[in-house]
């Protein structure tokens, strides 16, 4: 089934905290700094600024992201709909809005850089861990001129 990708709703945070949650988890390099709870409370946070848009296979969500001025936040697939397009779809959906987009994530996410990279982001600067987890991370940006030029 090829998931249908629209507006997160404000009763989607438990879904997608739990999505956000269960990679967490799943991480070993990721420091769990707050409860399950918080990472629901958080893209709750998100689905209320705007900018939210989920996968849903069916009814069920399985991936999300968070886009604001061009800037993507977050972007996270369920475990068992990993490597079934759903992240790339999302992202598709997120560059169609965009003339160009910058992320960052985090060095040791190796599957994600390869991911983005894959989707024509370039590393364009790195830090040694300023962010709240203290973990090097890497600023990727893509542009829609250059992936067309």
């Amino acid at each position: 089934m090829i998931p249908t990708i629209d507006n997160a709703r404000p009763e989607d945070a438990d879904a997608l905290g739990g999505i956000l949650s269960d990679w967490i988890d799943e991480t070993a390099w990721m420091p769990r700094l707050h409860t399950r709870g918080q990472d629901r409370d958080f893209v709750a946070d998100l689905i209320r600024a705007g900018g939210v848009l989920v996968a849903r296979k069916g009814q069920t969500p399985v991936g999300f992201l968070f886009e604001r001025h061009c800037h993507l936040g977050a972007l996270y697939v369920g475990t068992t709909a990993r490597r079934s397009g759903v992240g790339s779809r999302l992202l598709d959906r997120a560059k169609s809005d965009c003339e160009r987009l910058n992320l960052w994530t985090f060095a040791a996410n190796g599957q994600a850089r390869r991911f983005y990279e894959h989707a024509g982001f370039r590393i364009v600067d790195q830090t040694e861990g300023n962010n709240d987890e203290g973990l090097p991370d890497i600023r990727m940006a893509w542009n829609r001129e250059t992936e067309n030029g």
